[in-house]
């Protein structure tokens, strides 16, 4: 697949590969992937849920832990999609802003905006931090 940002001027090599990386995850997320998912996340990663008891979600630290709460998107919602995907790099950060859409095991549908705000390391992801929009079921 040919990346929209293979040959964007003036975004430094290390940007682009950044950004190749947030549309390989956003691909991987789509089809359900999480062999392909924690392949791009550090061993010590960390994913900060949307929703959730703390002030930043639910928190989810570790490969295990974090591909718990993957898994656990996946069986809340079996037909989870994110559209409309974008993203922005600048060094270290970025930012992939999407629309999801999902149906819950009872039938409730859901659609929302939101966005993800990445720290990357190594060439991986070490933390995806999930915000969207709290709308109430369809």
């Amino acid at each position: 697949m040919n990346s929209p940002h293979q040959s964007t001027p003036g975004i430094p090599p290390a940007d682009i590969d950044r950004l190749k990386l947030l549309d390989r995850f956003a691909e991987a997320w789509n089809r359900h992937d999480l062999d392909a998912l924690m392949s791009m996340m550090t061993d010590d990663c960390v994913f900060e849920a949307s929703a959730g008891p703390q002030v930043d979600g639910e928190r989810s630290e570790g490969i295990a832990a974090v591909r718990a709460a993957y898994a656990a998107v996946f069986d809340t919602f079996p037909d989870a999609h994110w559209a409309n995907a974008r993203h922005f790099v600048a060094g270290h950060r970025g930012v992939s802003e999407w629309t999801f859409s999902g149906t819950h095991r009872d039938g409730r549908r859901v659609e929302v905006t939101g966005c993800d705000l990445f720290t990357f390391r190594e060439g991986r992801i070490a933390i995806k931090n999930s915000f969207r929009k709290n709308r109430p079921a369809l």
